[in-house]
C-alpha cells in the first residue's frame, strides 16, 4: 500500500455501507410523501426508539381519558346536574360527579374497567349511555392496538442477534488446491437458531459499457447455494467459505490488486430464534483491507471428556500460510499448464523406456518433475 511523505497510507478510507455490527449506514433523505408512514401506522410505532414508544404509549391513554372526561363533564353540566349536588331529589346522569376531576375519574374508571363503585351512570340519561358503549369500544380499541405494539417491540428479535457473532477479518488461502475466500461465525447462546441461513454480497460502484455509473452495486457471493452448504447447523462456530471460480466477482484479483481494490462484503445470516420462533438477521461487513491474503483461522474445537470444548478466545485468530499470490484465473491456468506438462512427460518417458531403459526414464523424469513445479511457483509466487 502506497505511503504519502508523512508515512500515512494514501488509501482513502472507505465509507461503510454496513457497519460491523450491522446497522445499515443509509439515510433517507428529501421524502416528501411521508403520509405513507400513517398508512401503516402499527409497523411506524413498532419502529420508533423506545423513548418516542413509551411517549407515544401514554399519551394515547392520556388524551382518551381526557377527551372523555371532558364530554362526562360537559354532560353534567349541560344537564344541570352541577347546579343540584344538594338536591337529594335529582336523578343526575352520573353520580357523584361534582367537577371535571371527577368526570375525568370516572372516565379512567371506565375505560380501565376498574369500577369502584363510587360513580356510576344512571338509567336516567341515554346520552350518557351511548357514550359509556362507545367509551368501552374505543378503549378496547385502544388496548388491543397498544398492546400489541408493544408486546411486538418487546418480542422483536433485534437483540438475538448481538449474540450472533462474526469474524473480526476475512482470509483468502487455498482449501482443496483451489482459491477461496473464508469468514468464521458463530451462535453465543446454547439456544439454537433455526434453519440458519448465509448470504453474502460485494457492494462495489461500476461503469457499464455504456458509460453509466452504478453506485454500490450489490453483486452475489455464492458461499453454497448449488450445493446446500448455506443453510447452517450452526451448534459451533463454522468457516463459510466462497470458492474463488470462474463465477466469482474476485476471479480475476491476485493480492497486488487486492491491496489497491475498493470494495465491501456484506454477510447476512438469518434464522428462526428457537425460543421464540420468530425470524432473526444479524449482518456484517468486510472491507478491502479487512481481507487478509495467506491466512487461515486458528482451529478453536478441541474433544474434552464427553463433550466438544469451544474456546472463543480463538475465534478471530489467524495464522499465515503458504498461499500464492496470483489471482485464480492466473493459478487454474498455471495447474493446467502443469497438468498438460506432466501429461506429456509420462508419455515421453513411456516412449523412452523402450529405446533406453529404465534408469534414463527415471532421471529424467525426476527433472522433468522438479523443472515443472519451479515454472509452476515462479508463475504463481
Amino acid at each position: 500500500m502506497a505511503l504519502d511523505n508523512t508515512g500515512f497510507s494514501s488509501r482513502r478510507k472507505r465509507q461503510r455501507y454496513v457497519e460491523k455490527n450491522g446497522r445499515c449506514n443509509v439515510q433517507h433523505g428529501n421524502m416528501r410523501k411521508t403520509y405513507r408512514y400513517l398508512t401503516d401506522i402499527f409497523t411506524t410505532l413498532v419502529d420508533l426508539n423506545w423513548r418516542c414508544s413509551l411517549l407515544v404509549f401514554v399519551m394515547a391513554y392520556a388524551v382518551t381519558w381526557l377527551f372523555f372526561g371532558a364530554i362526562w363533564y360537559l354532560i353534567a353540566y349541560c344537564r344541570g346536574d352541577l347546579d343540584h349536588l344538594e338536591d337529594e331529589a335529582w336523578t343526575p346522569c352520573v353520580n357523584n360527579v361534582n367537577g371535571f376531576i371527577s368526570a375525568f375519574l370516572f372516565s379512567i374508571e371506565t375505560e380501565t374497567t376498574i369500577g369502584y363503585g363510587h360513580r356510576v351512570i344512571t338509567d336516567q340519561c341515554p346520552v350518557g349511555t351511548m357514550l359509556l358503549l362507545l367509551q368501552a369500544i374505543l378503549g378496547s380499541m385502544v388496548n388491543a392496538f397498544m398492546v400489541g405494539c408493544m408486546f411486538v417491540k418487546i418480542s422483536q428479535p433485534n437483540k438475538r442477534a448481538e449474540t450472533l457473532v462474526f469474524s473480526r477479518n476475512a482470509v483468502i488461502s487455498l482449501r482443496d488446491d483451489q482459491l477461496c475466500l473464508m469468514f468464521r461465525v458463530g451462535d453465543l447462546r446454547s439456544s439454537h437458531i433455526v434453519g440458519a441461513n448465509m448470504r453474502a454480497k460485494l457492494i462495489k460502484s461500476k461503469q457499464t459499457q455504456e458509460g453509466e455509473f452504478i453506485p454500490l452495486d450489490q453483486t452475489d457471493i455464492s458461499v453454497g447455494f448449488e450445493t446446500g452448504d448455506d443453510r447452517l447447523f450452526l451448534v459451533s462456530p463454522l468457516v463459510i467459505s466462497h470458492e474463488i471460480d470462474v463465477r466469482s466477482p474476485f476471479w480475476d484479483m491476485s493480492q497486488g490488486q487486492l491491496e489497491k481494490e475498493d470494495f465491501e462484503i456484506v454477510v447476512i445470516l438469518e434464522g428462526m430464534v428457537e425460543a421464540t420462533g420468530m425470524t432473526c438477521q444479524a449482518r456484517s461487513s468486510y472491507l478491502a483491507e479487512e481481507l487478509l491474503w495467506g491466512h487461515r483461522f486458528c482451529p478453536m474445537m478441541s474433544l474434552a471428556e464427553g463433550f466438544f470444548d469451544v474456546d472463543y478466545g480463538a475465534f478471530h485468530h489467524t495464522f499465515e500460510v503458504n498461499t500464492p499470490s496470483c489471482s485464480a484465473r492466473e493459478l487454474a491456468l498455471a495447474t493446467a499448464r502443469l497438468d498438460a506438462h506432466l501429461y506429456w512427460s509420462i508419455s515421453s518417458r513411456l516412449d523412452e523406456e523402450k529405446w533406453e531403459g529404465p534408469n534414463l526414464t527415471e532421471q529424467t523424469g525426476k527433472s522433468t518433475d522438479s523443472e515443472s513445479k519451479i515454472r509452476y511457483f515462479e508463475e504463481c509466487g
